[in-house]
């Protein structure tokens, strides 16, 4: 089988135990089993603060280039100076085949190289709840950047159906709907489940709506349950964080919820595995890598019931969909799942199926790597 170049162009993490957002964690997971295929020549190209020149690294049998990141806006440079630069070091790679992912599809869609575009995530929605001056105006100018790219793309993977929807509007690309892959290591994961434990992985900001699962465990407090609720993620928003800190303070609930901080993969392992509950109402996501791993494990997931989290969850039956905006509502299913064992061990058989076939990394590697012999095979006729 004639061999593939591929430029595999993402957000790649300097450690890769500690993966910084959803495209690392996801880039790292794909190639990890990509590169079990023999025929593929992956070249990841990425940009990295805080290095003054391009730097060249191997992992598992992956060639990592690490290219100087600009300074200044992240919008501005999408579409100048970073482009520029990725789009110039790309070309040079002389590759078969380009795989973009996140604002790194903005800054190769004018290369007439066959590629693919993997859309994580609407960074215009993602502004709206940002922090800053002119949020509206960024967000209707990221909405323009974004929905030119996609009209560009002649292929795009999309992760979810939620992101189907946004983008089939805008573009006549061919679409594949491939799931984003986790760890391998959560799907053999023993659960060592401490009772009454909640779990959730998220920054801690307006958009990830954490203050609003401190409410609802207040609310199970109140009635007399004893659960803890155990909050990792790195503080994204200082002024969200000192209001929960003070919600917090003010209901006595120091010893109820305890805040971890940005943690590795390993810990977020050793989290689910006692976890009676993995809970995530954000306000807006597309496919969060939390709900697939929690699944994986065979943690019940409660989470919010718009964009994304619909498609990932079956409600009542590997969790519950709630109104984000009503910690009563969140409240009511941590009660229905915490006093009952049978539809706890019923929602985590059904939730590990569902991931195994879905989230596994071999199985997107599969499905990614059909897409990549599917571009070759059309650019030769």
């Amino acid at each position: 089988m004639k061999p593939i170049k591929l430029a595999f162009v993402t957000q790649f993490p300097i450690d890769i135990n500690r993966p910084l957002g959803g495209v690392e964690a996801v880039s790292v997971n794909l190639l990890r089993s990509l590169s079990a295929y023999a025929e593929l020549d992956i070249q990841v190209v990425t940009l990295c603060p805080n290095i003054t020149q391009v730097t060249q690294e191997s992992w598992e049998r992956v060639t990592v280039h690490r290219l100087p990141k600009p300074r200044g806006s992240e919008l501005i440079n999408a579409i100048t100076k970073s482009k520029a630069l990725v789009a110039d070091y790309v070309r040079k790679l002389q590759p078969d085949l380009i795989h973009a992912h996140d604002t790194y599809g903005i800054m190769v869609n004018d290369l007439a190289i066959p590629k693919v575009f993997t859309v994580h995530g609407f960074i215009y929605g993602d502004t709206l709840f940002a922090n800053g001056r002119f949020k509206w105006l960024r967000s209707k100018l990221w909405e323009y950047i974004e929905k030119r790219s996609w009209a560009k793309q002649p292929n795009i993977i999309s992760i979810s159906p939620y992101v189907r929807e946004n983008v089939s509007s805008v573009t006549s690309a061919n679409i594949y709907d491939i799931d984003n892959p986790i760890s391998d290591k959560f799907f053999v994961l023993e659960r060592n489940e401490k009772v009454g434990t909640i779990f959730t992985s998220a920054v801690i900001c307006p958009r990830k709506n954490s203050l609003l699962l401190v409410k609802a465990v207040g609310l199970l407090v109140a009635a007399g349950y004893n659960v803890q609720l155990r909050i990792a993620g790195s503080v994204g928003d200082e002024r969200y964080a000192q209001e929960q800190q003070r919600w917090i303070l003010e209901n006595n609930l120091e010893k109820h919820v305890h805040l971890l901080g940005r943690i590795s993969t390993e810990d977020v392992m050793k989290e689910l595995s006692s976890a009676s509950i993995y809970a995530l109402t954000s306000l807006e996501e597309n496919s969060p890598m939390g709900i697939e791993e929690a699944m994986a494990v065979g943690v019940p997931v409660v989470t919010s019931n718009r964009c994304g989290m619909p498609y990932m969850v079956k409600h009542s039956e590997t969790g519950y969909l709630v109104n984000p905006f009503d910690e009563n509502n969140i409240a009511d299913k941590f009660k229905k799942i915490l006093g009952n064992s049978e539809l706890q061990l019923a929602m985590s058989i059904k939730s590990k199926a569902l991931a195994l076939d879905l989230y596994h990394s071999d199985n997107v590697a599969r499905r990614t790597y059909a897409v990549y012999r599917e571009l070759q095979s059309n650019a030769k006729s």
